[in-house]
């Protein structure tokens, strides 16, 4: 999935994007577009589109890609976009390309895919951001909906395609250098505004005291499991880039053998005054080593490990404070 340069006069902006403003028509359109095609395992995305503002990114309107079936082996992403955008155009309505948006499930987004996407995106147009969105933690009570861009280096390094040990570590690229996280502000309407306090304002009594349920989220019980699958991949890397070093080094050892012996038997010969051996035209052959693990691909575990960590130091402290005010409560009782 990929942006289309034609369609993106944003591109030529080199502001750099320090906030996200949001319209709140984007985020409902965005959970309803989960509500009806992501069900499940499903993940969904679609193009944001918006304008800048000096160093603002205001998306105003967005709309979800298709799923694709079996049936539509000749679907045009690119032709639907653009038509999309002409439409919109044509009602005036903003058009303007300015990223992408994806759900995800525990947090669990960071991927090569989204690197390469995003890549496009951000390579095209400069002020480009992928708002992730987790419907899962949304139904918790809390929205989840985050907006990332890759960081200067990282987009250096995509750009010269040198994913090596070496760049990333001549770069100073780690994986909490990967993606900054951009501060997003929801924007409404003042007519907006007075609607949701008036529908605040008729909430009932028992949705407002749902908060203080003391029972254990099962969404911290599903990062903790998540965490701990992503520890034991990071172990299996960490046991295969061991392997794959021990197998390097040995192949080295046996790539310097035939010469180390011919240098052997060459000092011999000068030794006794005859004359050298002749050059072997035999190539020297040992055995590939076929797994290679990209440097790169660690990172995109460890960004995990950190998300679920976050994840669950922030619903820790919420089930601790809960159970805390729990037990005043129940000490001033008695």
């Amino acid at each position: 999935m990929g942006p289309e340069n034609d369609a993106s006069p944003a591109a030529g902006l080199q502001s750099a994007v320090k906030q996200v403003q949001l319209e709140g028509l984007v985020v409902l359109k965005i959970i309803k577009h989960y509500q009806e095609e992501g069900q499940g395992s499903e993940v969904v995305q679609g193009v944001l589109l918006g304008l800048v503002v000096d160093d603002r990114l205001e998306i105003t309107n967005c709309f979800p890609f298709p799923q694709h079936t079996e049936d539509d082996a000749d679907f045009d992403e690119v032709q639907y976009q653009m038509e999309m955008m002409r439409s919109l155009r044509h009602v005036n309505i903003d058009h303007l390309h300015v990223g992408w948006y994806q759900s995800t499930f525990f947090g669990s987004f960071m991927s090569r895919a989204l690197l390469d996407s995003q890549f496009s995106y951000q390579h095209a147009i400069e002020e480009s951001v992928v708002l992730i969105y987790d419907p899962i933690k949304t139904a918790q009570g809390s929205l989840s909906l985050k907006a990332y861009r890759l960081t200067p280096k990282l987009m250096e390094i995509c750009r010269e395609k040198d994913f090596s040990s070496e760049s990333l570590k001549k770069a100073n690229v780690g994986y909490e250098k990967m993606f900054e996280e951009v501060p997003i502000v929801i924007k409404n309407s003042h007519l907006v505004n007075v609607l949701l306090c008036d529908l605040e304002d008729k909430t009932t009594e028992v949705e407002k005291h749902e908060l203080l349920n003391l029972s254990s989220s099962s969404h911290l019980e599903k990062s903790l499991q998540m965490l701990m699958d992503r520890v034991d991949d990071m172990c299996q890397d960490i046991s295969k880039y061991n392997n794959y070093s021990r197998s390097l080094s040995k192949q080295q050892q046996q790539k310097h053998q035939p010469f180390l012996a011919r240098r052997t038997c060459v000092c011999v010969c000068v030794c006794v005054c005859s004359p050298p051996m002749p050059p072997s035209r035999k190539p020297i052959t040992y055995p590939e080593i076929v797994a290679v693990i990209m440097p790169i691909c660690p990172f995109f575990c460890l960004g995990q490990i950190n998300t679920y960590c976050q994840t669950v130091k922030e619903f820790t402290s919420q089930n601790l404070g809960k159970l805390f005010m729990a037990e005043a409560l129940q000490g001033h009782g008695s």
